[in-house]
């Protein structure tokens, strides 16, 4: 058993020989196994790009929109808009980030960084809503008449059709790569499109009704949506930060490919799980019986760990080898072994 203090080194020698320490306890990093992770950031990266500029692009037509009508829900959208440029901004930062391989500091690579871009796009979030509701309520107490309503919903439809396209295209690309991140930018996207649906449908109550008081409601509920969205996100970041264990269907894979193995007199237990951005990583111990070789016992876990990989990508599997017939293997699968009786 090692102690290995960690510390920072303060010059060039010192760094050089904290680094063959390392690499003579953990070993070279093997940056291949875990490239799979960083390549997944590296592919979500360009989406980034296409949110940014699709972020630019609506935020110039949402303003212009907004100076020609006076309609403090078009100020509402386009404020919205001006999150999404900055959560778009972050996201590209946080997934140059994640494509980093893992290092000697980081030996598990960086993919949890994505939890910091849809973090502060959360907060982003609930800082747009408090803008809208302070707008709406000023607009509310001093109703205004709405302007030029034809050429500014047109702008509004042409921003809107532009974030809807983009989400769709981050959507799936969020889901194929895994990445928090896109799939965080392409849901506020589409809250975006949503509250500008809502606030044309209410420009248009406001023209047929002459209500002005419909357009400052409207925006107040607008930025309530908003909130709702940015709740969200964050659980799911909340989530993602306290190694929230593997979905259940993604569970139940793992266990059916487990269970092959039973007929063998094969016994699995301490199975744990959790997920870092892109990447899942998965632990058991496996029960053989004791006359076993160390090559046969070696040769199981690298046939169950390929099973799982090839049913799970971007899946990292750390296996534990036991006698059955011991009884120290079945009082071992606490956390803390430390708590054992």
């Amino acid at each position: 058993m090692f102690a290995l203090s960690i510390e920072s080194c303060h010059d060039a020698s010192s760094c050089e020989e904290d680094t063959k320490l390392r690499r003579s306890l953990y070993g070279t990093i093997d940056i291949q196994y875990f490239a799979v992770g960083s390549m997944s950031a590296s592919a979500a990266r360009p989406y980034t790009i296409l949110s940014i500029a699709a972020a630019v692009a609506t935020i110039a037509l949402k303003f212009a929109a907004y100076h020609l009508t006076d309609s403090v829900g078009l100020l509402s959208d386009a404020l919205e808009s001006g999150v999404n440029l900055a959560a778009a901004l972050v996201a590209f930062w946080a997934l140059s980030l994640a494509a980093k391989p893992p290092d000697a500091e980081h030996q598990y690579g960086h993919s949890k960084a994505e939890y910091f871009s849809s973090g502060l796009e959360s907060a982003l979030i609930v800082v747009a809503a408090i803008s809208i509701a302070v707008a709406a309520i000023d607009r509310l107490l001093h109703p205004e008449a709405i302007e030029q309503i034809g050429l500014g919903l047109l702008l509004s439809l042409l921003a809107t059709a532009i974030n809807g396209g983009v989400a769709w295209i981050l959507l799936r690309a969020g889901r194929r790569l895994r990445s928090i991140t896109l799939r965080a930018d392409a849901h506020h996207l589409l809250t975006d499109v949503w509250t500008s649906i809502g606030v044309i449908i209410g420009i248009l109550l406001v023209k047929w009704t002459g209500w002005l008081i419909l357009d400052p409601l409207i925006a107040i509920a607008v930025a309530i949506n908003i909130v709702w969205a940015g709740y969200r996100l964050m659980i799911e970041t909340g989530s993602g930060l306290m190694d929230e264990a593997l979905a259940i269907d993604e569970q139940t894979l793992i266990l059916d490919i487990l269970t092959r193995y039973a007929d063998q007199g094969i016994e699995f237990h301490a199975m744990r799980s959790r997920q870092s951005g892109s990447r899942r990583f998965v632990s058991f111990h496996v029960l053989v019986p004791g006359n076993w070789t160390v090559q046969r016992g070696h040769n199981l876990l690298e046939e169950i760990e390929l099973a799982i990989v090839q049913a799970l990508p971007h899946t990292h599997v750390t296996t534990h080898l036991e006698p059955i017939e011991d009884p120290i293997s079945w009082d071992d699968q606490q956390l803390d072994r430390s708590l054992r009786e």
